[in-house]
């Protein structure tokens, strides 16, 4: 799944959608968390209340101590893990754009944070501040495939979003469009 997608294409204005923290393994680690908390938190709960708060299973038959306290931990600590997760899912986290204005001679880069005064992190950058357009390629254990702006004074931003690198086609095809629309080198490739 790509990280970036194309979201508007004209001729003065080219913008790239960033997927946060939307991602399918969020989601699948968000409900695993929270139904493994929920569980872990049910059968400490059981054990010590004698009773069985779980079906199919047997946990009231636990000691509390030390059985029963340490899955109440676990469970507890899954729960609130899962609830970081689909609260990130729900502020999506690190999702936003890259929109490149040839009318304005702006390169502007959005994404989301936490809620707070600065939950928008916007950075502007002018047309002449811009250097070049970098991508590193990484294959292996772990790859990374990221396009990096590099801008005057600043080192390299990225403008690619974390999680599953893209293809190799698509990013080398979205460097090659954007430093084009740019007029910038494009170095890496």
């Amino acid at each position: 799944m790509s990280t970036t997608v194309p979201e508007i294409r004209s001729d003065n204005v080219l913008r790239y959608t960033v997927i946060g923290s939307r991602r399918p393994s969020v989601y699948f680690w968000a409900v695993a968390l929270t139904g493994g908390g929920l569980g872990f938190t049910l059968a400490g709960l059981s054990s010590y209340f004698h009773q069985n708060l779980l079906p199919f299973s047997q946990p009231a038959a636990l000691v509390f101590i030390p059985q029963g306290i340490a899955m109440l931990f676990y469970g507890v600590l899954g729960s609130l893990a899962g609830l970081y997760q689909w609260l990130s899912l729900y502020w999506n986290l690190g999702g936003g754009y890259n929109e490149f204005d040839r009318q304005a001679q702006k390169v502007t880069l959005v994404r989301r944070g936490f809620p707070g005064r600065n939950r928008e992190i916007r950075l502007e950058y002018d047309f002449a501040e811009v250097q070049s357009l970098r991508v590193e390629i990484k294959e292996g254990l772990n790859p990374r495939r990221a396009i990096y702006l590099r801008v005057k004074g600043r080192g390299d931003i990225p403008l690619t979003g974390v999680g599953q690198p893209p293809p190799l086609a698509e990013i080398e095809n979205q460097a090659a469009e954007i430093a084009r629309f740019l007029n910038v080198n494009l170095e890496g490739i």
